[in-house]
């Protein structure tokens, strides 16, 4: 069986997900919670996640708040140790990410580093412990939210792109190893997401979705074999087509798709 069959269950142990505070994070926890896992949900506010554990209360599992910012590579370290000194970590979903709308007429360096930091650092912050943990024991699935805003540049999203981009990358590369050593890995590429970061957009959206039909995707995905999780289908299969075009066509195609044209 190859380790992409491999599917982790609620008796296997817990579940880790960063970046569980909102959005896409908050309902991925709430569905495997309903599903019997205990999960572990990470992120910067103490009060979202007090209150996200106390609406998983009447559910089939659980939700631990465990207070952590990706940023901050030593509480990583300290979250996978705390988190197996009493359960078997199982299933990992490593989500945490901010998007700033960011254009040729609006490119900061600042904003740019802040977005680096989070979306790709901080994802290598809770690697580094979770893949020690993961390989010592030879089993484990780990997934990582990019986007399918990775597959090619969009519009508002040149450092955005950029970091899904590199996410992308990271899983198939690291994949070249773990389908060795017993571990699991999946890249999670949702389309257009309907969250506070989106809501930014000035352009239209094509098939948006809510974070409770993003979650339910990302949950049945979790539990079949593969190794990308993407979804919508129809827009990652109309982002992958245009995105075999050379690049001028690619950029012509999407700007007309979007109705694009630069802002001063």
């Amino acid at each position: 069986m190859s380790i992409f069959d491999k599917i982790m269950r609620p008796k296997d142990g817990a579940a880790w997900i960063t970046g569980a505070s909102g959005g896409i994070g908050r309902a991925v926890a709430l569905k495997l919670a309903s599903a019997g896992w205990t999960v572990y949900a990470t992120a910067r506010s103490e009060d979202d996640l007090n209150t996200l554990a106390g609406e998983a209360e009447t559910l089939t599992g659980k939700v631990i708040p465990l207070v952590g910012d990706v940023t901050d590579a030593e509480r990583m370290r300290a979250c996978v140790k705390e988190i197996t000194a009493s359960h078997t970590l199982a299933l990992t979903i490593l989500n945490a990410g901010i998007y700033t709308p960011m254009r040729a007429t609006n490119f900061k360096a600042d904003t740019a580093a802040k977005m680096l930091r989070v979306n790709l650092e901080g994802v290598t912050n809770a690697l580094d412990p979770l893949l020690e943990y993961l390989i010592d024991r030879g089993s484990g699935h780990v997934a990582i939210t990019a986007s399918v805003a990775g597959y090619r540049g969009l519009p508002d999203a040149a450092v955005y792109s950029a970091t899904k981009a590199g996410l992308i990358a990271m899983c198939e590369a690291l994949a070249m190893d773990l389908v060795d050593l017993g571990v699991r890995i999946s890249v999670i590429n949702p389309g257009f997401v309907e969250t506070e970061a989106t809501s930014v957009n000035a352009f239209e959206m094509p098939f948006l979705m809510t974070p409770d039909e993003a979650a339910a995707r990302i949950v049945n995905g979790l539990g079949k074999p593969g190794f990308e999780i993407v979804f919508p289908r129809r827009f990652a299969f109309l982002m992958r087509v245009i995105g075999w075009l050379p690049n001028r066509g690619y950029i012509w195609a999407i700007r007309r798709m979007l109705g694009w044209k630069a802002s001063a």
